[in-house]
């Protein structure tokens, strides 16, 4: 080989790599259209900012939007959840009540082995929330108490003299009222 057919060679390789580099420029201009021929002025490029903000916070008051739903929607459910629970737990409690029945009218007449059964019962339901509406001697009210029947006397005032039925509150509303009987005094 001579030396002009090394150095004609490496001109052609030269050649090539120059040709390459014009296309792939070319492609790459063709490809992305922020090459332009013409500068952007300031203006356009301030307006584009602007627009760009916008978007911006547009997208970022939808996010706190859907935030701020999802968080009541959290709360909403953690609240119904809660509420169904309760009324679970209450319809629980209501149908053990006639089981506290048996145990008050067994201890009545006389049967002491019920009592440690009832004791502990009670204090179960009572460490939920179950509390025993207290009648006996307090006046009447019908929130709490069912009048079964009424003795007139000489006074204004309706007070409770006979329990007939313990009635129970469950966190703080009446799961049953009592049934009492009531004088006037």
């Amino acid at each position: 080989m001579s030396a002009e057919d090394e150095t004609g060679s490496g001109q052609e390789e030269f050649e090539l790599d120059v040709e390459d580099q014009q296309v792939v420029s070319s492609d790459l201009a063709a490809d992305f259209d922020f090459v332009s021929e013409d500068p952007l002025s300031v203006e356009l490029l301030l307006e584009s900012l602007e627009g760009v903000t916008a978007e911006r916070d547009d997208y970022r008051d939808s996010l706190q939007r859907l935030q701020a739903d999802f968080e009541n929607f959290r709360r909403r459910s953690s609240q119904e959840s809660e509420q169904r629970i309760s009324a679970g737990v209450s319809k629980l409690v209501e149908a053990l009540l006639p089981v506290l029945d048996a145990c008050d009218a067994a201890e009545a007449q006389g049967l002491q082995d019920v009592g440690p059964i009832q004791s502990a019962l009670t204090a179960v339901l009572n460490k939920a929330g179950l509390v025993r509406i207290e009648a006996l001697g307090a006046p009447f009210d019908p929130n709490h108490h069912e009048a079964m029947s009424l003795e007139t006397g000489e006074g204004n005032e309706q007070v409770v003299v006979e329990e007939l039925r313990s009635g129970y509150l469950w966190m703080s509303t009446v799961l049953r009222p009592a049934m009492v009987r009531v004088r006037e005094q």
